[in-house]
């Protein structure tokens, strides 16, 4: 399995509304280091899993939507729980809509808020072509 992983960041504020996240319901900031890691069985006819710039750029594109902003103010999430699992499945929902899968067979996002607390999301993707 040959796997592409790139990776960005983005600084956000948000809160968790719910007594479960204790001194988290209120307002605060993260900064999210965001990796994304492709999947293919085999390289393709270019002799990639998926070309850097694209796949760098998707990345940006998407973040660039979240950068610098309240998230329980971003009317794509409303109504959502914006917590570090949550964001992985909503990136990587929103990759595989940027990026041409055709070929790729899973997709990995994770977020990591510091150096020892990180959560992933894995999605698989349709067949090798």
């Amino acid at each position: 399995m040959f796997t592409l992983t790139v990776r960005d960041h983005v600084m956000v504020a948000h809160s968790l509304p719910d007594p479960f996240f204790g001194p988290a319901q209120g307002l605060h900031g993260a900064t999210y280091v965001v990796e994304t890691t492709w999947e293919r069985p085999e390289l393709d006819e270019h002799n990639v899993v998926l070309d850097i710039g694209a796949a760098t750029e998707s990345l940006g594109e998407i973040l660039g939507r979240l950068r610098y902003r309240n998230l329980d103010e971003v009317p794509e999430l409303a109504d959502q729980v914006t917590t570090t699992e949550f964001l992985c499945r909503w990136i990587a929902d929103e990759l595989t809509e940027s990026v041409d899968t055709s070929g790729l067979t899973g997709l990995t996002v994770t977020l990591r808020e510091h150096p020892d607390a990180w959560a992933s999301y894995r999605r698989e993707l349709g067949a090798p072509a």
